[in-house]
């Protein structure tokens, strides 16, 4: 059984309206392209019709990842005013010994916005802040074997 991924309501929208979107005006876009481009000739040197079977190569493998991404989706809460870290959330974290505040998205890779780092709610650290609230201080276990002491300094949901 594939693991679960966390998303929040919003993600999981947006991707479900993208796989929609591909599915439908995507596949009908891509089969014009090639239609055109056979349009014009002898296909082993037509360099537009191995453009747009490349294109709907590449379209295929992201419906396929999105529907798999969606059949194993959690849809969890961010924003539920708990001020407790959850998936969906954006982070504050200061590493000790370090002064500055770095900011992260807790969550899946799809829930990315802006420029925002993503952790992963399952990774070491992303272990260590779920269920965390602001001013607490976590330790995690990193990569290398070093454990490491974070401050969570704030919490958006």
């Amino acid at each position: 059984m594939a693991d679960k991924v966390q998303l929040s309501q919003a993600a999981f929208d947006r991707l479900q309206a993208e796989h929609d979107d591909l599915t439908t005006r995507g596949r009908i876009d891509i089969a014009r392209k090639i239609e055109s481009a056979r349009e014009l000739g002898d296909l082993s040197e037509n360099g537009d019709y191995h453009a747009a079977k490349e294109e709907k190569g590449k379209m295929e493998g992201r419906i396929m990842h999105l529907a798999r991404l969606l059949a194993d989706a959690e849809v969890v809460g961010s924003g539920d005013g708990t001020g407790v870290a959850a998936a969906g959330s954006v982070v504050g974290v200061r590493y000790q010994g370090d002064d500055a505040v770095e900011r992260y998205l807790l969550g899946s890779i799809e829930e990315r916005v802006d420029d925002l780092d993503v952790i992963s709610p399952g990774s070491p650290l992303g272990q260590a802040l779920m269920g965390h609230q602001a001013g607490d201080v976590v330790e995690y276990r990193a990569p290398t074997g070093a454990t490491l002491e974070v401050e969570l300094v704030s919490i958006e949901s």
